[in-house]
């Protein structure tokens, strides 16, 4: 199993040229790409300012996930920001406290981008690229923290440096800061990463990006990095597509951070239930099968329950598409970072049932999304 996994991780650039590699290793930044379609979202790529960074040899950082880098102090919501936006399959900007090889904490803008497939739109690898945040150490006395304060200060020292910090490695770039009086050990509190650290960050992902467009034109599989990371179009990611398809029930779930809450997706146990096609169906709100019947206080409850981030569970008379009734049990699903993200409605009431049962499988399958939309399973399992 081991060999296997070792093979699809030396497989994972086989879809670019010869001299890809060669290319990116030209790139003076510190980034990592990983495979989405390996177990655990491996490292496939480290760059040669990463591991000057971290403190690794390639050969401990292939094949090993992110989390190598975190330590005690590393934020766990932070951590589940970043399996979102990799389950969503969308770009994410955000400030983590990772570890070097030896222990020594610091901190850093981590900017993460997907990489599409031109031709059928599935992400193929995630690039992440990480810029060192500065930051002052504390003193007894009026020392400055460049993290939470003065950061006109910070800019000016950085933009001092920042024509010695691109020509020159990251480890001689983070002796020339510590010389200044800037740190990144400091772990104490949130450091958000100053407006010159995020456009460098989002420089250098463009840098990185337009090597793979380059190379993808010269081999014929063209890629971007620009798909659906958008998670405004109502689309649900690849990854939570098949996760869901897995669910062999009746149900569908709505988004609830999206105007009017459309649904994003409908099992096909569901649709049958209904009647309706899922091109009927994605994209509409759950008001598609509300009747005469369907009480009215019962929707302005999930109104609610959404603005105030509370939990509701709640049954609903509802329509088919030829008219006949059935009823929706309706319950919240939060996110990784604990945010309602989406309402699962499960079919309700079968008569071939007793309610026991029922209530057992609604609460299974509410168990079940709940499960692939955090991101438990061994599957999505990334961070």
């Amino acid at each position: 199993m081991e060999s296997q996994r070792g093979t699809m991780i030396e497989q994972s650039f086989d879809c670019y040229s010869a001299g890809f590699q060669e290319s990116l290793d030209e790139l003076p930044d510190c980034f990592t790409i990983t495979d989405p379609y390996i177990s655990g979202n491996p490292i496939v790529y480290a760059s040669r300012g990463f591991l000057e960074m971290f403190g690794y040899s390639k050969y401990e950082v292939i094949g090993r996930n992110g989390r190598i880098f975190q330590g005690p102090k590393t934020n766990r919501r932070s951590v589940l920001e970043v399996r979102e936006a990799i389950r969503e399959e969308r770009d994410i900007q955000i400030s983590l406290l990772n570890y070097r090889k030896d222990g020594t904490p610091f901190w850093m803008l981590f900017h993460m981008c997907p990489v599409f497939d031109e031709k059928d739109g599935r992400v193929i690898h995630f690039l992440g690229v990480q810029v060192p945040i500065l930051r002052r150490p504390k003193s007894s006395g009026t020392g400055l923290n460049l993290c939470q304060n003065g950061a006109g200060c910070r800019e000016s020292v950085l933009r001092c440096y920042r024509r010695e910090v691109h020509s020159m490695s990251v480890e001689r770039a983070l002796s020339l800061a510590s010389g200044s009086g800037l740190d990144f050990t400091d772990v104490d509190g949130p450091c958000d990463a100053s407006d010159l650290e995020k456009r460098k960050s989002t420089a250098v992902i463009d840098n990185i990006l337009t090597v793979l467009v380059h190379d993808g034109e010269s081999t014929g599989r063209l890629v971007h990095g620009k798909g659906r990371s958008q998670p405004r179009t109502g689309q649900l990611g690849a990854s939570l597509n098949i996760s869901l398809g897995r669910i062999k029930q009746s149900f569908a779930l709505t988004d609830a951070n999206l105007p009017d809450m459309p649904i994003v997706f409908a099992s096909d146990n569901f649709l049958k239930l209904t009647g309706f096609s899922r091109n009927e169906l994605l994209g509409y709100n759950c008001r598609s099968f509300s009747g005469t019947d369907t009480d009215s206080s019962s929707q302005f409850r999930i109104k609610e329950c959404i603005q105030n981030e509370h939990p509701c569970t709640l049954r609903m008379l509802n329509y088919r598409k030829d008219g006949t009734s059935f009823w929706l049990h309706i319950s919240p699903v939060r996110n990784a970072s604990g945010k309602v993200a989406y309402f699962v409605a499960v079919e309700g009431e079968d008569n071939s049932e007793t309610k026991e049962n029922q209530s057992l499988r609604q609460r299974g399958v509410v168990a079940a999304v709940k499960v692939a939309v955090r991101g438990l399973s061994m599957s999505v399992r990334t961070c």
